[in-house]
């Protein structure tokens, strides 16, 4: 396991670990639509630091530990924080997009970058299989896809708790940046990007006729 890696996932369990005793501190480091839009933008970072409980951080880290070091043996260190940190802020500037008039709304959490990991791992070697459930096998490319179009699904609904947007934002963020660095993908593996592409598609689709 990379060092880089596991220095990453201590700052994260530390940050949000100083958020769940310290409430001042987690009001000034979460994502809010109306702090960022009055200049704090740093938010769109450290947002993706903190987590409303053990157990969201919990699952967070697992998904990050165990996919993190897919992109890592194929791209190095160097561009898996590329990935990381690029989808982070991807999924911080879509939330930031589809919610811009709602002054009140905040969200947490590393989802964003974790979900671009989880789709530049699957783009990198697409025959993976998931465990969903850590039970049932699932090809990695469909869990992506259904992943994603549930995404669409809770951004429609807005039934939970859940920040949707910014794992969407987080998916696309892994998915560009994935193929900006490997673009013999396009060729190599074709298929495979048009079919992670299409919740993508359906999503702006869905927004430019204000179904969203």
């Amino acid at each position: 396991m990379d060092s880089v890696l596991l220095i990453l996932i201590a700052i994260i369990v530390l940050f949000s670990y100083r958020g769940f005793r310290d409430e001042a501190f987690f009001r000034k480091y979460e994502f809010h639509i109306g702090s960022i839009r009055s200049g704090e933008h740093i938010r769109m970072i450290t947002s993706g630091f903190l987590h409303a409980d053990f157990t969201h951080l919990i699952f967070n880290m697992l998904t990050l530990y165990f996919f993190a070091p897919v992109v890592i043996v194929h791209l190095g260190v160097v561009h898996f924080l590329i990935i990381y940190f690029g989808s982070l802020l991807c999924g911080s500037m879509l939330s930031l997009y589809i919610h811009k008039d709602e002054y009140y709304y905040r969200a947490i959490g590393a989802s964003g970058a974790v979900t671009g990991v989880l789709y530049s791992a699957i783009l990198l070697q697409p025959d993976m299989t998931l465990g969903l459930y850590f039970i049932i096998p699932v090809p990695a490319y469909l869990f992506g896809i259904g992943y994603l179009l549930y995404s669409i699904y809770g951004m429609r609904t807005r039934m939970d708790n859940i920040g949707h947007t910014a794992h969407f934002g987080g998916a696309i963020g892994g998915y560009v940046i994935t193929l900006a660095q490997v673009p013999s993908m396009f060729y190599e593996n074709t298929l495979m990007v048009v079919l992670l592409a299409i919740p993508i598609v359906l999503l702006f689709i869905l927004e430019k006729s204000g179904k969203l």
